[in-house]
């Protein structure tokens, strides 16, 4: 049985606008302006770029003995990234570069995808992006960082080192220890930081080199695949394509796939097994996500980014696990696949509040959290929330779990009506802990309320002492001046003296002359 070692698998993080789509782009536009685009492999949600490529992009920085084939990122829209960190609850992908803008800083979904990396235990280095911003900078296209950093004026040296503290000093405060890269000795206790621009190219080739030394240095036992092992993959979207019907666009990341193979895949329902119909890459330099110009390929070997065709699998969900099967495999693979799903798809009589994500990925992250908190679950789902989710929300007895956490999901217009004429509180949204943080405060705020409105029924006994000479009034009622010695007295409330004799009941209050009570 032979093994090799295959491509790592790189998923970019980070938040909106930070530079995640210009990172891959640049990467993939620099290798075409070194007239290697036909070396650069296309796939589907993926782009592969091969080490002769990373070579010549690192020029002589690119030394020592290398032998990764090259990388694989993930290309895929940022709020799927949950879905790309996920494969058996572990991580589908190898590595993680996190892009912080370094003007902005930390930003909401900055602090989730780092959340989300130390849970799965995922490598990671952080690109801090856009230097080329920073007053005064002077650019060196594509050039690496140290000779573009030499080329700066001091003072403009001197604040981006303060900008990367800044960083550094953050990623501290969430336990992670960070260095910039040049400066680490010891790789296993520290975060290397990469100073880059994603629009000139400034710093690209240092982020490749890190990857690729990191990916060498400590995942080579999890980067070595069998060329014989049936196939392994994560399905990244699921699609309808015009004249294929049903796709699953998926990340191979061990072993083959061949057109004819059975496979199991991962649904709402727990499993569907299939068979191979087609498997299809993008035709050479067409775009990555484009909608046509694919090209059809017999067989397919780990890592590879690939659209699949097969029947009947309407109910796959994009972030659970594809499995190629035989005879042999089937039952003990579908038992597995099943109880993997049925380990996030909740589904109880209990009360509890109600989850809808877009991805299996999101919603075992929502999940996760969740439970962290103590915090109920009584439904647990994939896709966009609709009017049953609304009724049955409704029906719960405890007000606290009459609330619907939705996650890169939209109110779809039938359940928008039922809304309004329900009591369910929604809450929506693409950052899960947000999300979490806003449903917490609401409980507060709804327990206060409770709080407030028992406090005005209960009585709390008041104790009065008539005043001599303010007996105004003896009966048919009496009107007289009081001191209150303790406790609340207020209208309707009644009267006994000391021995329990009842006196009567308090049909009006006045203070100089004014209403009360």
């Amino acid at each position: 049985m032979g093994r090799e070692l295959r491509t790592p698998i790189v998923s970019v993080m980070g938040h909106v606008d930070h530079g995640k789509t210009t990172l891959l782009d640049r990467i993939r536009g620099t290798a075409v302006a070194e007239r290697e685009a036909g070396l650069i492999t296309q796939h589907i949600g993926a782009t592969e770029i091969p080490i002769e490529v990373i070579q010549k992009i690192c020029g002589k920085d690119a030394t020592g003995k290398i032998t990764l084939p090259g990388l694989l990122f993930i290309d895929t829209p940022g709020h799927r990234a949950f879905t790309t960190l996920r494969s058996r609850g572990g991580a589908l992908a190898d590595i993680a570069v996190l892009i912080v803008d370094l003007n902005e800083g930390f930003k909401p979904q900055t602090i989730e995808s780092l959340k989300i990396l130390k849970d799965h235990k995922t490598p990671f280095l952080v690109a801090a992006n856009k230097i080329d911003r920073l007053h005064g900078w002077v650019v060196t296209e594509d050039s690496s960082f140290h000779k573009t950093y030499s080329a700066q004026a001091e003072h403009v040296r001197h604040r981006l080192d303060e900008m990367v503290y800044e960083l550094i000093g953050k990623l501290y405060e969430y336990g992670l220890s960070a260095d910039r890269y040049d400066r680490i000795k010891d790789f296993q206790k520290n975060i290397a930081v990469v100073p880059l621009s994603a629009k000139t190219g400034e710093g690209i080739p240092d982020l490749l080199m890190v990857i690729l030394g990191l990916s060498q240095r400590f995942l080579e036992k999890n980067l070595s695949y069998s060329t014989t092992h049936m196939g392994v993959g994560t399905i990244l979207e699921v699609k309808d394509e015009v004249g294929l019907g049903t796709t699953l666009d998926m990340i191979l990341y061990d072993g083959k796939i061949a057109v004819g193979d059975s496979i199991a895949v991962g649904s709402i329902g727990g499993a569907i097994t299939s068979k191979v119909r087609a498997l299809l890459k993008p035709a050479p330099l067409s775009e990555i996500r484009s909608e046509e110009g694919f090209a059809h390929a017999k067989k397919v070997i780990a890592a590879a980014g690939i659209k699949l065709v097969a029947p009947n699998i309407e109910g796959a969900v994009a972030g659970a696990p594809l499995r190629v099967i035989d005879s042999g495999t089937q039952d003990g693979v579908v038992r597995e696949m099943q109880q993997d799903m049925k380990s996030i798809l909740i589904e109880t009589d209990t009360t509890g509040i109600t989850i809808k994500a877009d991805t299996l990925g999101s919603l075992e992250a929502i999940v996760n959290e969740l439970k962290r908190d103590d915090i109920p679950i009584r439904r647990a789902n994939i896709g966009d929330i609709t009017k049953k989710d609304i009724i049955e929300t409704n029906i719960l007895k405890d007000e606290f779990y009459r609330a619907i956490i939705g996650f890169n999901v939209k109110l779809l217009p039938d359940a928008k009506e039922e809304l309004r004429e329900s009591d369910v509180k929604l809450f929506l949204g693409n950052v899960i802990y947000k999300l979490i943080e806003d449903y917490g405060l609401w409980v507060e705020e709804q327990k206060h309320l409770v709080d407030k409105k028992q406090s005005e029924v209960i009585v709390r006994p008041g104790r009065v002492k008539i005043l001599p000479h303010c007996i105004f009034r003896q009966s048919k009622p009496a009107v007289v001046g009081v001191q209150v010695l303790g406790g609340v007295i207020k209208t309707r409330l009644n009267l006994m003296k000391a021995d329990g004799t009842h006196v009567g009941v308090i049909k009006g209050l006045q203070d100089a002359g004014e209403n009360i009570g």
